[in-house]
């Protein structure tokens, strides 16, 4: 659960009385006591970085203790008649916050050890419990859920008290710690979310409740999709009785296409996308949003077999690569041994070369995800590096999941996991590329996006722009005819290693286009609108190793949402950059993560 990592996330927000000198000696006094209880409370975290799992609990306790102490000395008579004195009464309400906010964060800390202590505990040992058997550890997470909720509620409640203390009081320590005690709360808050949401989820989905079939997509980035790339490979994944097994690794060419749509996602899907999203795997997942490939893949597989899936996860190359960093090195029945270092070069550039049988290059892919599949569940890894593991391709969305039950797929879609495309107003800005050549280019295609949000107008609106870089760094040396290949208009002639890029930005709800140029010329760009966001689109052709620079003028609904620039999981991870004018805005300046 990655709590070496967090153990401390709280640690940095608990020496701030030191920054406020009161005048009077009981005054004094009190403070010092106040800051004292504050810096004892800090050290007692810091320490959780060495306590092993079995003296945490004490550990804890005392950073409790000391944290309670500090909120009992500010909430008496004394501190209260402290925070109305005109000099001092901003510092002494925003100590106040801090010492209010330490003694939740520590609760909540030794609620969730209390819940989970069996987990940390067995993190803590050599030898973590087997994927293959996981009955123990799955019941271990579904009791620990309520706690972890109750957690995650708790200091987020914890959070909005301290947001409303003064932020300016003239003691430029305390104002520093504030501003730090914030951040750090937020990332506890999200670590403790996404902890209650592995613990309600992993257990019911996993089988622990009764088994579970899901279809399980092997996304090649090297041609670019919506949710990563064109399905390569694709099996059946079952888990049930605390064990988990992959079955039925095919290529993609056994899904059969179907002679009807297997799903309605509605009018504006089908004219941004046509018949073909709904009724063929390889145009199935154009879209970014997750849950329209899922219900289209286990569609077309119910069609098929006539037998009924309970959602859909999909992976890539570079998720696989993680999961080798986890498990270790897999040798292929032939001896070639396959790491985290050269998995992805090998499924998506070498095999190219190696194979020009597409049946035997299809083989040598399932060979690699099955051997890599089934290491995984005979592996036993350290449950805080799995969940570690896990937490960054959720972040990359190198692993998206659906699920076909409500309760779970409303939890899911408010994760990363979920791979779903928001509906809520906010300032925005997605690219995403589809592979419109038919050819595996954009194994060497580079991204970078540029958000610059400029001040507030007294109209509630605020000009935006979007500047993203395409580059096709495609090498000088001979490449495999298939990779190159250019699909979309073989009549004509091609620079070999030129590629054909659909590409759209997915702009805020309520954006308007303001011009789009392409190095510095105006062009035309097609408006579509996806889940209440206006899409802007064109075609973009590179040659290769040429650059192209798209820029978007926009006008947005002031908002104080943090800006969201969500990443198209290809091989080569997306350069971005956000700033922000916050001149005019009324509204607390908000936090992100480029």
């Amino acid at each position: 659960m990655r709590s070496k990592r967090r153990r401390v996330v709280i640690a940095g927000l608990l020496a701030p009385a030191a920054g406020l000198t009161l005048a009077g000696g009981w005054a004094a006094h009190l403070a010092l006591s106040v800051r004292d209880h504050l810096q004892a409370t800090r050290n007692a975290l810091v320490l959780l970085r060495a306590s092993d799992p079995g003296r945490l609990a004490g550990t804890l306790a005392d950073a409790q203790w000391h944290a309670d102490e500090a909120r009992r000395l500010t909430s008496g008579p004394d501190w209260s008649l402290l925070a109305h004195t005109p000099l001092l009464g901003e510092s002494a309400t925003t100590i106040r916050g801090l010492a209010e906010t330490a003694a939740e964060l520590t609760g909540a800390l030794t609620d969730v050890h209390r819940a989970a202590a069996r987990l940390i505990t067995a993190g803590g040992s050599a030898k973590g419990a087997s994927m293959t058997d996981m009955g123990e550890l799955l019941a271990d997470l579904e009791s620990a859920a309520p706690a972890l909720d109750a957690a995650a509620d708790r200091v987020a409640l914890a959070r909005s008290r301290l947001s409303v203390t003064p932020a300016d009081t003239g003691v430029s320590e305390l104002d520093e710690a504030r501003v730090t005690a914030l951040e750090q709360v937020d990332r506890l808050h999200g670590w403790l979310g996404a902890a209650a949401d592995a613990a309600a989820l992993l257990p019911p989905m996993l089988g622990h409740d009764g088994p579970r079939r899901y279809f399980l997509a092997f996304q090649t980035n090297a041609e670019a999709r919506g949710t990563g790339g064109l399905v390569g490979a694709f099996g059946i994944l079952k888990a049930g009785q605390g064990k988990l097994g992959i079955q039925r690794l095919s290529a993609n060419t056994r899904l059969a296409p179907s002679s009807a749509p297997v799903a309605d996602n509605g009018p504006a899907f089908s004219a941004r996308y046509g018949p073909s999203a709904l009724s063929l795997l390889s145009n199935s997942n154009l879209s970014p949003h997750f849950p329209y490939a899922a219900t289209t893949w286990t569609g077309l597989w119910e069609r098929q077999t006539g037998r009924r899936l309970d959602g859909a996860i999909a992976t890539d190359p570079v998720g696989l690569s993680y999961l080798l960093r986890l498990i270790g090195p897999v040798t292929l029945p032939g001896g070639e041994t396959v790491t985290a270092e050269n998995v992805t070069d090998l499924t998506e550039r070498v095999a190219y070369v190696r194979y020009q049988d597409p049946d035997e290059r299809k083989k040598y892919l399932i060979t690699i995800a099955g051997a890599v599949s089934e290491a995984m569940t005979r592996s036993h890894p350290d449950p805080r590096t799995l969940m570690s593991t896990l937490a960054q391709m959720v972040d990359e969305r190198r692993i998206q999941v659906w699920s076909r039950r409500g309760v779970e797929q409303r939890r899911l879609a408010t994760t990363p996991l979920g791979g779903v495309l928001p509906q809520e107003p906010g300032p925005f800005a997605g690219l995403v590329v589809n592979n419109s050549g038919g050819n595996k280019l954009d194994y060497y295609l580079k991204r970078s996006v540029d958000y610059e949000l400029g001040p507030c107008r007294p109209d509630g609106q605020r000009v935006t722009k979007v500047r993203v870089s395409l580059t096709n760094d495609v090498p000088r040396r001979k490449l495999p005819r298939y990779v190159t290949s250019r699909l979309d208009s073989p009549e004509r002639a091609h620079a070999v290693g030129s590629n054909l890029l659909w590409v759209s930005l997915y702009t805020g709800v309520g954006a308007k286009n303001g011009g789009v140029r392409i190095d510095g010329k105006p062009v035309k760009v097609i408006k579509e609108v996806e889940r209440s966001h206006p899409v802007y689109s064109t075609m973009l052709e590179l040659a290769p190793r040429q650059s192209k620079t798209l820029e978007f003028l926009l006008l947005e609904p002031a908002s104080d949402a943090a800006p969201l620039v969500p990443v198209q999981p290809l091989v080569h991870p997306q350069q971005t950059n956000i700033t922000q004018d916050h001149r005019g805005c009324t509204f607390e300046t908000p936090t992100s993560e480029g």
